[in-house]
């Protein structure tokens, strides 16, 4: 059998390339050589280092120069300030807890290895607000002051802008918080009235709300009077009115405001909600929003989020949008998450190399979104059950993190921290710590129930070089040597007699191309190895073979990658990039 003979070379040839485990080389792993009568011999790549015969660490992948790109394709690291680092010892998250951190994130310095190596952050909401989680804005002009002060935000910006770090903030603009002013001016005012009509000059917050005598569905009433207000999400939600003109007026304002300090973009919330049941409204107010913020700043980055099927979230490019989040590979139900629970792996391909298209339709611009996690969904460690739950779990950040456009990692995620349930579990505290008294740990919200993790804390996974944290920092490298990752259109194509009896289930192959310069990037989803005939894929104009570069590996388990003249054998749960 052909797998057999692969199998039995493997260790004796000089030209197999040995990639074991999340270290790879330079962490003490073992390589194989061999010796002048062709025998294969194992030596410490320290003992390596003075072997002409060596498949020297310094020619690995891994010591490839980052290529990172100052443009809208970036790798964002969501945070949610208020349960991820404390500086002052209250129990809550701020700024400058945030500040202390920011090398975890990316130290600015593309020569280290100590940094995730992500270069963009979206903050969830720091305005003043009533609630733990600020989605309902009470000061759109200032920060929460459970947070820190401007001077903190404006600290923050200087050192993420330091580090080539694009900041970019949650706005909240499907409504407002029922404490902020303009409301509270608005319920003060009809309550004054005493049965006369409202009148917009009088009272122009009057106008930034949908208030009515009638109580239709999601309506409450305004104490003291026989008006109702529209509030979908909550009573303590009111929803604002986008066809106010002195409110987008008012928005435009607020945009300019944080532009001006330095901000490099918002990620937008629950954009399908603008105007209830309406998906053409939200459109046309998306591209008024965008509009408006590109003419303030031109590369300014919007990303909006509206949680629907691909096919109707795929039409919010109509309005000029850089990106939409997809939705359809994140959460517990999604592409990613089915595919390693046993569907086929050409779930994932099909669909990856079907994006393109369909986005383009509507904006020739579109930068893709592609998250599997945020603040609204279970952690992703809980996806997973069994013997594989590890490499599943590792599996799926490249598998994210590997897709096309402005990629997103929830923060935690690359720890594999667990967290299901009530949305207070979801956004439990950054587990840099076991010890919950540990400089710089948080509370959590305080109707959190206990979350008991899977994995270690950071403390415990630094050191190790097999960790879902040492993983995650290899796939974040990858995409970051690696430009067509992020920015190539993709193909998905097929591997060897695809379609015969010997059908791989467990096996994906995605062609990237930018800028004239393709890449593959191979897939095994499933936990068997895999003998893949690679030699009828055309890669660069020639076919995939002995002169393929290697441009990184991902294992899961102690089994190698190996790879000989466009053959390639890959170990279950494993991933491997060629150019």
């Amino acid at each position: 059998m052909k797998r057999d003979r692969m199998r039995a070379v493997a260790g004796v040839l000089t030209a197999v390339l040995l990639l074991g485990g999340c270290g790879g080389s330079g962490n003490g792993k073992t390589i194989v050589l061999t010796n002048e009568a062709g025998q294969a011999t194992e030596q410490s790549e320290k003992e390596s280092e003075t072997n002409g015969n060596e498949e020297s660490a310094a020619e690995s992948w891994e010591s490839l120069p980052l290529q990172m790109i100052n443009d809208n394709y970036r790798t964002y690291y969501e945070v949610f300030v208020y349960s991820f680092c404390d500086s002052d010892g209250d129990g809550v998250g701020d700024l400058q807890g945030l500040i202390s951190k920011l090398d975890y994130i990316n130290d600015g310095d593309d020569t280290t290895d100590t940094d995730l190596g992500c270069n963009g952050i979206w903050l969830m909401p720091v305005n003043p607000s009533p609630t733990y989680h600020k989605y309902d804005v009470a000061d759109y002009y200032a920060i929460d002051e459970e947070y820190g002060t401007l001077e903190d935000f404006q600290e923050f910006l200087a050192e993420c802008d330091r580090r080539g770090i694009k900041v970019i903030m949650d706005l909240v603009l499907n409504h407002s918080s029922s404490q902020n002013p303009w409301f509270q001016e608005a319920c003060a005012y009809l309550r004054g009235l005493h049965g006369a009509e409202p009148d917009a000059e009088a009272c122009p917050y009057f106008a930034y709300y949908h208030f009515s005598k009638e109580q239709g569905g999601g309506y409450y009433e305004v104490e003291g009077t026989d008006w109702y207000y529209e509030a979908q999400f909550w009573s303590e939600m009111p929803d604002l009115n986008l066809d106010c003109e002195a409110l987008r007026d008012e928005i435009a304002q607020i945009t300019q405001y944080w532009l001006d300090m330095g901000v490099g973009g918002f990620r937008l919330d629950a954009v399908k909600e603008y105007y209830t049941g309406a998906p053409q409204s939200n459109i046309d107010f998306l591209n008024w929003l965008t509009n408006t913020v590109k003419s303030q700043k031109e590369d300014a980055y919007l990303v909006g989020e509206a949680w629907l099927d691909m096919a109707d979230y795929a039409k919010y490019y109509e309005s000029g949008i850089d990106s939409i989040f997809d939705f359809a590979f994140a959460d517990k139900d999604g592409i990613i998450s089915k595919v390693l629970n046993g569907s086929s792996a050409a779930k994932y391909g099909a669909a990856v190399g079907s994006l393109d298209s369909m986005y383009r339709a509507y904006n020739e611009n579109y930068i893709d979104a592609p998250f599997y996690t945020n603040h609204d969904m279970g952690r992703s460690a809980g996806y997973y059950a069994g013997d594989n739950s590890e490499a599943q779990t590792k599996m799926a950040g490249a598998m994210n993190l590997f897709m096309s456009g402005s990629a997103f990692l929830y923060y935690g995620e690359e720890l594999g921290m667990k967290g299901s349930g009530k949305d207070e579990n979801k956004r439990a505290p950054m587990y840099w710590s076991k010890d919950a008294s540990a400089e710089g740990m948080c509370d959590g919200p305080a109707d959190m129930d206990d979350v008991k993790m899977k994995f270690e804390s950071l403390e415990e996974q630094a050191q190790d070089p097999d960790s879902v944290y040492q993983y995650y920092k290899k796939v974040l490298r990858i995409r970051n040597q690696n430009p067509e990752i992020a920015r190539g259109r993709a193909e998905y194509v097929l591997v060897g007699d695809f379609l015969a009896e010997d059908t791989k289930e467990s096996v994906c192959a995605i062609k990237k191309t930018y800028e004239e310069q393709e890449i593959l990037l191979l897939f095994v989803t499933g936990p068997d190895t895999e003998e893949l005939d690679l030699t009828g894929i055309t890669l660069n104009g020639k076919a995939v073979g002995a002169d393929t570069e290697i441009r990184g590996t991902l294992t899961t388990g102690e089994e190698p990658i190996t790879f000989i003249d466009g053959t390639a054998v890959m170990p279950g749960f494993s991933v491997m990039v060629l150019r």
